[in-house]
């Protein structure tokens, strides 16, 4: 056992969702255990995780999706101020939680509560509403690798449950994947696709990286403390405290904003659990419970598909997140198309329609339609060695594959052939194989 843990922390991706380094100048006095104020800064002896600072959940709300597919319940009246309740009756609520993770209660989860519950109540209503429609994704992909389910609120405190957040070191989507460790864990990103904006994609990924980081750690504060600063971070805090293994006794030894990780789940999961006695409203959400995918093996606009199908072409983006240009790169690989159950028998009806539209019309993100050319051109001279070599090009806006054909001393329709193309189509920063 002791060497398949070593075999997966070497292998693990070290680099985590935003690395942190621990400056010892950032360490709490030995002995002061859990700081909630530095008094001299009159400052938190943590940083609130990035996705709860005011800027990034008024993103949130601001978002085309927040703004056109959630709604105020007007059967619900919120209040306008949070109710008052003893230190005991928050012991007690946490105590209720049916989770296996402790949920443990002191004045830094406290504050975190607080701040959930007071500051940023607009926002919990918020994300109440968005989360009806991630949940259910959620909890699939975390019952599949036998995870606890509470492991469901990460996201809100990674990305405040926005599919296309960008963290500050480039950490993206629901999961907040930097991008060698979502690739580590089959994350696929060009520059049409991000697969850390898919919610179904990362969050299996997520789960599989949850479960490895619990085979090394074996406690899930640990873990998911793992998860926010990276594994060597968590080993390097254990061994400034001496080998300790538990969070709260490590909690000095931590980056600023891992110490407030941990409280701010909690919190998370206390806020989405205790929601209506602090007298908040969850927004209603406009968002299909039921979907389905279809398989696209051309490129489609979603304008296109919008236009044919009448649907809305913002149903499209919140349903179809990994798509970073509006734009299904169906020619490269098979891809999904996600849409409302409803509408995936009109899709399938007029999927010929649009297929026409797009090969008469053409894409219009970047995409270049180009004319047949000679295809007998006199090819360069190249040594034997060159010429058993393959040769790629990178498109250019204004290109065409006669263009590319005269330019590389070969044709048209070889480069086709290698390229398995079947209409002459190519957009700008694509990759040819010319020989």
């Amino acid at each position: 056992m002791k060497k398949t843990i070593w075999m997966l922390m070497t292998c693990l991706p070290m680099a985590g969702w935003a690395q942190i380094e621990t400056d010892d100048q950032e360490l709490l006095d030995e002995g002061n255990g859990v700081e909630v104020l530095n008094e001299e800064e009159n400052q938190p002896g943590f940083d609130f995780p990035e996705a709860l600072t005011d800027a990034n959940l008024d993103s949130l709300m601001n978002l085309y999706m927040s703004k056109t597919y959630l709604s105020t319940d007007n059967d619900c009246q919120m209040l306008s101020e949070n109710p008052d309740f003893s230190r005991e009756v928050y012991i007690d609520r946490l105590k209720r939680m049916p989770t296996i993770m402790e949920m443990t209660y002191n004045d830094v989860v406290r504050s975190c509560i607080d701040r959930y519950m007071v500051r940023l109540r607009r926002q919990v209503s918020y994300m109440l509403g968005a989360a009806n429609f991630y949940m259910p994704i959620f909890e699939q992909a975390l019952d599949t690798y036998q995870l606890p389910l509470e492991l469901k609120y990460l996201p809100i405190i990674e990305s405040a449950l926005n599919p296309t957040a960008v963290s500050r070191v480039g950490a993206t989507g629901l999961w907040q994947f930097m991008l060698a460790t979502g690739k580590a864990y089959g994350l696929e990103v060009t520059s049409l696709t991000d697969d850390r904006r898919d919610p179904v994609k990362s969050s299996y990924a997520a789960a599989r990286y949850l479960r490895d980081l619990y085979l090394i750690f074996g406690d899930w504060n640990l873990v998911i403390a793992a998860y926010n600063c990276g594994p060597e971070n968590i080993n390097r805090a254990i061994r400034r405290s001496g080998g300790k293994r538990d969070y709260w006794e490590i909690y000095p030894y931590l980056p600023k904003e891992t110490r407030g990780y941990v409280p701010a789940f909690i919190a998370a999961n206390y806020a989405m659990t205790y929601y209506c006695e602090h007298g908040i409203c969850p927004m209603q959400s406009k968002l299909p419970a039921k979907t389905d995918t279809v398989m696209v093996d051309r490129n489609i606009d979603f304008a296109k598909v919008a236009d044919v199908c009448n649907i809305d072409i913002g149903m499209i983006r919140s349903l179809n997140p990994v798509y970073r240009k509006d734009i299904i790169p169906g020619y490269s690989t098979p891809s999904p198309l996600r849409l409302p159950l409803s509408d995936v028998s009109r899709f399938i009806d007029m999927e010929d329609s649009i297929y026409a539209m797009t090969d008469k019309n053409e894409l219009k993100r970047d995409e270049v339609e180009v004319e047949e050319q000679p295809e007998v051109v006199k090819p360069t001279r190249q040594n034997n060695r060159n010429q058993s070599r393959a040769v790629y090009v990178t498109v250019k806006r204004g290109d065409s594959l006669g263009v590319i054909a005269r330019r590389n001393g070969t044709t048209v329709t070889k480069i086709k052939r290698l390229n398995g193309l079947r209409s002459n189509t190519i957009r700008p920063g694509q990759r040819l194989r010319v020989k």
